[in-house]
């Protein structure tokens, strides 16, 4: 067999021009040049750097063979073609020329940079023509998703996925949608790629027509596509409108979220629109009937109501009755005590009470509330008289300071009105604030009472005996007592006598017997020139003292009289006292009264035995 197949291609070689001419030789010049012209045809001009297409001609395990038409074949790693599993010979590629020649004279390529570059072409091609591209989700990252272009990874913004808020982006990962691309960053290799752009085209003439189509109480379905503290956000198919948290229920509420959900489907209606500004106000409580027009006809004044705080101001508190039917309890009508006081130290939001109708308008839709009518009102009491008779001692807080008094509340909605001038019967007190303090207790007398005119007179020195009854006697005129100056005006020096009562003297009266003039914090001997019990006025003069008869003869006087200097171990004792000790004065008054007697009846005795 192998014989015949030789014997037939014998006859197709020249066996006479093989041995006459050498190998490559016996070629005219027109032949040659004809055969190089064919052989360079074959061959593509290739430039390095560059991006060409070569066609598979061999795989090996560990490398691919491609005939790029140039003098020699490539080699590429068969790595760089795992994300072609059916590859085969004669498939084409595209790959990238790094060397023409290395060192082994070998033609360099890669395909890897040939993806790259063909990719980034693509990405710029896109953005330059604004071409839609297939693009494959391949993992969620913070704030967006990475997706995959030309084989390269661009950022999906979370705001450029929907025209909606997207929640969850996990959902996203693996699936495919079409993005464009709208930026590219070659300096850090980053691309930023959006879908909500191609939404927003699509709904543009969708929310024209439903602007077109708008009108003042029509009726819309939305979805809820976002949430704020004053409302929503409502999605009416590619237009979106705000329901205000006042429209949402005719009832006071906090959050929307109390009534409302994300993504909740609704029936709205259209309050108002702005055609250039493109708002749409919305309403959801418009769609149900106002709760005052269905409330209860049995509801009138001075019928109890029962309800819940749903707002407390420094003004009063609001109880509503029913949702969207509410009732102004002003802070004057919380308690029967006439002193105002924060709304909030009756009340709370959520607390449950009762309320008497004070006032009611329907038409208006106003209506006002009383809790202290619930109580009887103090001043209608029946034993008020009795309890409040004159001359019963009371204790009370005092609530208001004045310039002419204080006012004490002895309880809940009864007040009195203590007098300046009926604090002490021996100070001076020009303002309540040098007596007493704001929220300080004080037990005071009743002097008068009113109960139509809702008046009570009190007074506080009236706990204890007049003093001064007893101060005529100790403090005649002429007598004499030492004395303390506390302080010196334009015209007249304060002095300080016993018992802490005050005194005056002219300043001319301050003049001592060595010529000098006495001074603030000196203790000195006064007569009395004056004393007056009903104006409690007492005026002196130390001057008087060493003038006319000088102080031996006031001494002598002193002894025939006794005074609050007198010799008697009681006397001594008083004089240490305050003004509050009236047991003392009374005893002092007393024992006074008991030596004047027993000076007549010495005096009468000594003129019986002179006869």
């Amino acid at each position: 067999m192998a014989k015949g197949r030789q014997s037939q291609a014998l006859p197709d070689f020249d066996w006479e021009k093989a041995d006459d001419k050498g190998f490559g030789t016996g070629y005219s010049a027109a032949e040659r040049t004809r055969l190089e012209e064919m052989y360079e045809n074959t061959l593509s001009p290739i430039q390095e750097k560059e991006v060409v297409k070569g066609t598979v001609v061999g795989i090996t395990d560990r490398e691919v063979i491609l005939n790029i038409g140039f003098k020699s074949d490539g080699l590429v790693s068969y790595n760089e073609f795992r994300d072609i599993p059916n590859l085969k010979i004669g498939d084409e590629v595209e790959v990238y020329v790094e060397n023409q020649e290395d060192a082994q004279g070998q033609l360099v390529l890669s395909r890897k940079k040939a993806k790259v570059i063909t990719a980034w072409d693509n990405i710029q091609k896109s953005f330059d023509e604004d071409l839609v591209i297939d693009a494959t989700v391949k993992r969620r990252t913070k704030g967006g998703l990475i997706v995959d272009i030309f084989g390269i990874e661009a950022f999906l913004p979370g705001s450029q996925i929907d025209v909606k808020p997207i929640r969850d982006f996990d959902v996203f990962v693996g699936k495919r949608m079409e993005v464009k691309v709208v930026k590219i960053n070659y300096a850090n290799d980053n691309v930023v790629v959006s879908h909500k752009i191609l939404i927003e085209k699509d709904l543009e003439a969708q929310r024209q027509q439903i602007l077109n189509n708008l009108e003042k109480g029509q009726v819309l379905e939305g979805v809820i596509k976002n949430m704020t503290n004053f409302g929503v956000f409502i999605d009416l198919g590619g237009v979106d409108g705000l329901l205000h948290i006042t429209d949402i229920s005719w009832g006071r509420i906090n959050h929307p979220s109390e009534l409302l959900s994300l993504d909740q489907k609704l029936n709205v209606v259209v309050l108002d629109f702005d055609e250039e500004k493109k708002r749409i106000s919305l309403g959801l409580k418009q769609l149900q009937a106002h709760p005052w027009d269905s409330l209860q006809e049995e509801i009138q004044v001075g019928s109890k109501v029962s309800g819940r705080i749903v707002n407390v101001a420094d003004y009063g508190a609001f109880l509503e009755i029913r949702p969207g039917v509410e009732g102004l309890i002003h802070v004057s009508e919380m308690s029967w005590s006439q002193h105002l006081r924060n709304p909030q130290e009756f009340m709370s939001v959520g607390d449950e009470i009762e309320a008497v109708v004070l006032t009611l308008d329907r038409q208006e839709r106003k209506m006002s509330l009383g809790i202290k009518q619930l109580t009887e009102d103090p001043w209608t009491q029946a034993d008020l008289k009795g309890k409040y008779a004159i001359g019963t001692r009371h204790k009370g807080i005092v609530r208001n300071l004045t310039n002419f008094g204080l006012f004490i509340e002895l309880e809940e909605g009864i007040d009195g009105l203590v007098h300046v001038s009926d604090l002490s019967w021996t100070k001076k007190i020009k303002h309540p604030s040098d007596f007493i303090k704001v929220g300080e207790e004080l037990e005071v007398v009743v002097l008068e009472l009113d109960a139509d005119n809702r008046r009570l007179a009190l007074g506080h020195k009236q706990l204890e005996e007049n003093p001064w009854d007893t101060f005529e006697s100790i403090f005649a005129v002429g007598s004499v007592h030492r004395c303390t100056i506390v302080s010196k005006g334009d015209k007249f020096a304060t002095l300080e006598l016993p018992y802490g009562i005050e005194g005056v003297v002219v300043l001319k009266n301050l003049a001592k017997e060595d010529g000098s003039v006495a001074e603030v914090g000196e203790s000195l001997d006064f007569t009395v020139l004056e004393f007056s019990k009903d104006e409690k006025k007492i005026v002196l003069s130390h001057t008087k003292v060493w003038q006319g008869g000088g102080v031996e003869e006031k001494k002598e006087e002193r002894a025939k009289k006794p005074t609050a200097k007198a010799d008697a171990p009681a006397a001594k004792e008083v004089e240490k006292a305050t003004f509050g000790d009236l047991d003392v004065l009374s005893a002092l008054k007393e024992q006074m009264e008991e030596t004047e007697k027993k000076d007549k009846k010495a005096a009468k005795k000594d003129g019986k035995d002179e006869e």
